[in-house]
């Protein structure tokens, strides 16, 4: 049963989920509104307002919350607030927030929501340094401006949001390995008819060894119901990644890693891991391609944030192109005339000067091309 606010008292202002009180706002000042199903590694937070915290639990957790998003978003931006009082006017706003007794309960729910919208469901992991309530806003952002119309599905491990915790985090995704599995598997029981993943970062890690997992077990593909897989940003050294994927096998359908060799953040990441590069930063496309990957080069595409390591959600025509990719589904037509002219119609409807065909360079485990699609 979703309730419209929790007790308890603030202590950490805007990294709450819930904010000490909510500002009114008219149906005009609302974009839209978003029910997120979570399913969660992280500890129940002593703070209630804060949901889940970064501490880990063995125990897989679940939950939903209502979002809305503000009619004056931008697309790509993540207007978040900036303190314990919640204005959806002019950001993110969480407006409900339950829990689940089992698990049970929570495919239950995630089933009718499935059945309603198609049959369809998206699995969002996310990456390091990410809190609670910025993973909600995150996927909250996708959806909305991807134009996603199945049922949104969190996969939130235990991240502390801190980056000093570089470590942390990552012992924190390999030990909610089994609860991904676990996760996906229980979409699928929910009726889901295609489960499409968006990963992003570190978060990239966490997915591959999960989908490793469902290979050796002989359901790589999640009983058929395995729809489109974005590797967004990749915090994976390259050498684990092939290995992970010769264990995996080459796709049926065709993953997509989406990378930048500008992206700071994984510049850095490569620095402390012996100064080996990240997947995310590889340039070498031929090679990630021979493993039946699609790379999706944005080296020349603007970011939102200065490290460059969230073009794909943050970027508004990379963001409506993923929705353009997840709406068709196995339909979609890969031709370099289409996918060229459907860019350059978002960069233009969208005010995107800088962002053209010839700025995103598109390596099929086929061919290398210089701009988008297959012929």
């Amino acid at each position: 049963m979703l309730v419209a606010s929790l007790a308890g008292c603030a202590n950490k202002g805007a990294h709450l989920l819930v904010g000490s009180e909510t500002v009114s706002a008219t149906t005009a000042e609302i974009a839209g509104e978003h029910r997120l199903f979570v399913a969660t590694t992280r500890r129940r937070s002593a703070e209630p307002r804060e949901v889940f915290d970064g501490e880990r639990s063995l125990a897989l957790n679940f939950a939903v919350t209502d979002v809305t998003v503000p009619a004056i978003h931008k697309t790509g931006a993540l207007e978040r607030p900036k303190n314990s009082t919640r204005d959806p006017a002019k950001y993110f706003t969480a407006t409900a927030v339950g829990g689940y007794e089992d698990e049970a309960a929570f495919q239950a729910g995630l089933a009718k929501a499935i059945a309603a919208r198609g049959g369809r469901a998206l699995v969002f992991i996310h990456g390091y340094n990410t809190r609670f309530d910025e993973a909600v806003y995150r996927l909250t952002q996708i959806v909305h401006d991807a134009g996603y119309d199945g049922a949104p599905v969190l996969f939130t491990w235990a991240s502390r949001g801190r980056t000093v915790d570089y470590v942390y985090d990552r012992d924190s995704a390999t030990t909610a390995r089994d609860g991904l599995e676990r996760t996906l598997r229980l979409v699928r029981r929910a009726g889901a008819q295609r489960i499409d993943i968006i990963a992003h970062s570190m978060g990239n890690w966490l997915t591959l060894e999960a989908l490793r997992q469902l290979a050796i077990s002989g359901d790589r593909d999640i009983g058929g119901k395995l729809g489109d897989v974005v590797l967004a940003s990749p915090d994976v050294d390259v050498d684990v990644f092939k290995s992970q994927m010769k264990r995996y096998g080459k796709p049926d359908k065709p993953f997509f890693v989406m990378l930048s060799q500008n992206d700071r953040a994984l510049n850095l990441s490569g620095l402390i891991a012996g100064n080996r590069p990240r997947l995310g930063e590889y340039s070498d496309a031929d090679d990630i391609a021979s493993y039946g990957i699609v790379v999706v080069n944005v080296t020349d595409v603007e970011a939102g944030d200065r490290l460059n390591h969230t073009k794909f959600a943050d970027n508004p025509v990379l963001v409506k192109l993923i929705g353009d990719r997840l709406k068709a589904g196995d339909t979609f037509v890969q031709r370099r005339t289409d996918l060229a002219g459907n860019i350059e119609n978002l960069a233009k409807g969208l005010g995107q000067t800088a962002v053209s065909a010839a700025s995103i360079v598109i390596t099929t485990p086929a061919e290398v091309l210089s701009t988008v699609g297959v012929e």
